[in-house]
């Protein structure tokens, strides 16, 4: 199902932790001093909380919500056959069940590429969501930086522990939500699969 497959949030962690307050010790409890201009920062945050994030976390649920009840639309009245066969399949020949069962292939198949493609675009569709989101980011994240005199940057999820003072994370995730909320987008369109000969 496209569900299962592929409601990849644009978040890539919903519950992604948001910075511990300026001059606390962290929850790794290893505190020490700050070391001016390196800082931190967590982008799964970021892209897990800030506002324009989360819209596009709901925009892509939906759209996924969409090709999920489309798929299934379709696949509803192959199921009651499908069912139906395999009530009956007992009382028939071997030629007729091979006939039957060949006929419910056949009609099963293009649901299966469609599902197939509809997962795909879906997939499509958050990455370009994320690309748009990154471009909108990365400014920002230069911004910040050069405010809090930043000489280098860490992905805070590689620190074991230590003094997180100079945790960009919350201040890069409130400025991205003064310049961006939300976007808008639809889900991509791809080319139908081929099927195999």
């Amino acid at each position: 199902m496209i569900t299962a497959i592929a409601l990849a949030s644009v978040a890539a962690a919903a519950h992604a932790q948001t910075a511990p307050a300026p001059g606390t010790q962290s929850a790794q409890g290893l505190g020490g001093p700050a070391i001016a201009g390196v800082c931190l920062l967590s982008r799964q945050a970021v892209l897990s909380n800030a506002k324009v994030a989360v819209a596009a976390t709901d925009r892509l649920r939906t759209l996924t919500q969409e090709a999920q009840q489309e798929i299934d639309a379709e696949r509803k009245p192959l199921d009651a056959d499908i069912q139906a066969f395999n009530a009956e399949s007992s009382k028939l020949s071997e030629p007729q069940r091979q006939q039957r069962q060949q006929a419910l292939q056949a009609r099963l198949q293009p649901i299966e590429t469609k599902t197939r493609v509809r997962a795909r675009e879906i997939d499509a569709t958050r990455e370009k969501a994320l690309e748009r989101i990154s471009t909108e980011l990365q400014p920002v994240v230069a911004q910040v930086y050069k405010q809090r005199n930043c000489g280098l940057l860490i992905d805070r999820s590689s620190v074991i522990g230590g003094n997180m003072t100079n945790d960009l994370t919350a201040a890069v995730t409130q400025a991205l939500d003064a310049k961006i909320s939300t976007i808008t987008f639809n889900r991509e369109t791809l080319p139908a699969e081929k099927t195999a000969s």
